[in-house]
């Protein structure tokens, strides 16, 4: 990932909400009000204060999980905080993007400045050095079931064991440190579980997902518009007064779209009563995508919420004079797991009936167009088989949106009896997207194509005219002279840096 050469830095104060972390993600920098400061340094002095008075308190004179019933001697607490990172760094498989990593790092920055975990403020400072000057964790996507292993491999780095990468360039912990003028750090009582405690991996993962679903929506609508017009539906289903009589938020967004997208289309206004009725893929578009905008709504504020939570267990409140420790299970990710299996089911759903948009307009039993697109049938096969990916990527996205929050599992020996699998849900999520966003390139490749191999010379919207030639900026016509590939993967970057709105 690129990062802007100048971007505006983001104060956290109160907390972060889920559109500052996607910024955050994008390349933001990050930093800490007074205010947040000094809420984290107050925890800290709660933790001295407790590791002083020998109060029993769970990871920070104990040991975790099934062994929180072992008294840890105050010698030992320094090691204790180093090996919880040292077995807790398990994870597997292809490391995490830039902009994951850095979601959920600022995500882990905005859970300690609640001012409820207790670590030292040199360990909060430390993550924002290391994420403004973009030496990023190697953070191993795989072998979480809910929070620790993505933590524990960024924390690494923190005390000097590890890699991190910056411009492509992979360095051991400590030289990361290194390079932006920093030592490892010592790990203080408590500070190895708050490290690899809470829901930022989820959360985090969760706000950079937003953002992209969000991005994808305004896209269906439009490419959904598109196709509409090449397939000569009828406008009166999406008339607003119809549309009112099933109250929906997301509905009403998307038929406004729609009419906006649409009006003045001469190809329309000439295919008025041609047929009684379009078929689902067209005529249910505004229920189909408003509900998806619903689903999305619904996990924004999920997330939001998250990001306003103390999510470290145990939590810390009090003075240093009357401290205050409280084993509790906040950092369970439940809402955060039925929040992204939600939305990757949504986003599934629009992606899989724009596959039937796809097939409508490559087929010339239902499109009236050429068979498959192709600019010389017989010889040539068009749009074929990038229908063919289409039906791969949905049947994908069908197998990745079975829930990932009924996984349970049992760990810890009987200890964590119930797992909310938050992070996979999300990671899952991503994926869907990644799909997602493929399958709406091929249709608006195809619905492209479609308008150029048009039987009349009818007027297009003046909306679908500038998306379309939007497209024929970047690839040309399809004339089976080409990798097709090349034509998806220009009209996917299309997608992946512009916006609707830019045309």
């Amino acid at each position: 990932m690129a990062l802007a050469v100048r971007r505006e830095v983001i104060l956290l104060d109160r907390c972060l909400t889920w559109p500052q972390l996607a910024e955050i993600a994008a390349g933001s920098p990050l930093a800490l009000s007074e205010r947040a400061a000094g809420r984290i340094r107050a925890a800290r002095h709660v933790v001295e204060a407790i590791v002083a008075r020998r109060v029993r308190t769970y990871g920070v004179n104990t040991g975790v999980g099934a062994l929180c019933d072992v008294i840890v001697d105050p010698a030992e607490l320094r090691q204790l905080s180093r090996n919880i990172v040292m077995s807790h760094a398990a994870g597997t498989g292809a490391v995490l993007g830039a902009a994951e990593t850095r979601a959920v790092m600022a995500a882990a920055v905005n859970n300690f400045a609640h001012g409820c975990s207790g670590v030292r403020i040199e360990i909060v400072e430390a993550l924002i050095a290391l994420l403004n000057a973009d030496w990023l964790p190697d953070v191993p996507a795989g072998g979480s079931v809910g929070y620790l292993t993505h933590m524990a491999h960024i924390a690494l780095v923190l005390i000097g064991a590890g890699s991190a990468r910056h411009a492509g360039e992979r360095r051991a912990g400590a030289d990361a440190l290194a390079a932006i003028g920093m030592q490892p750090l010592q790990l203080e009582a408590k500070e190895g579980l708050s490290l690899v405690n809470g829901t930022p991996c989820g959360s985090g993962l969760g706000a950079l997902a937003l953002l992209r679903t969000q991005r994808l929506l305004e896209w269906a609508d439009v490419i959904a518009a598109m196709s509409f017009e090449n397939l000569r539906g009828q406008m009166a289903a999406f008339d607003a007064p119809v549309l009112a009589l099933r109250p929906s938020p997301g509905l009403a967004q998307v038929g406004e779209t729609l009419r906006a997208t649409l009006q003045g289309s001469a190809i329309l206004a000439a295919s008025v009563g041609r047929h009684t009725q379009d078929p689902l893929s067209l005529r249910a578009i505004p229920q189909v995508h408003g509900a998806a905008r619903d689903v999305f709504d619904f996990a924004a504020a999920v997330i939001g919420r998250e990001l306003e939570s103390v999510t470290d267990n145990p939590l810390v409140t009090g003075t240093p004079e009357a401290p205050r420790a409280f084993a509790e299970a906040h950092a369970v990710g439940a809402a955060l797991g039925l929040a992204a299996d939600s939305l990757a089911i949504a986003v599934a759903e629009t992606a899989a009936m724009s596959e039937r948009r796809i097939d409508r307009l490559v087929n010339p039993l239902l499109s009236g167009l050429p068979a498959f697109l192709a600019t010389d049938g017989g010889v040539a096969s068009g749009l074929m088989i990038a229908q063919y990916t289409a039906a791969s990527l949905v049947a994908d996205n069908r197998r990745h949106a079975a829930p990932a929050s009924l996984d349970g599992g049992v760990t810890s020996g009987l200890q964590e009896d119930h797992l909310s699998h938050a992070t996979p849900a999300a990671l899952k999520l991503l994926k869907i997207l990644d799909n997602s966003q493929t399958i709406f390139a091929i249709e608006l490749l195809a619905a492209a194509q479609a308008t150029d191999l048009m039987p009349d010379a009818a007027a297009r919207a003046r909306r679908t005219d500038a998306l379309y030639a939007g497209v024929r900026a970047v690839v040309p016509v399809y004339r089976d002279d080409r990798p097709l590939a090349g034509d998806i993967r220009a009209v996917l970057e299309l997608i992946r840096t512009r916006r609707p709105a830019d045309f």
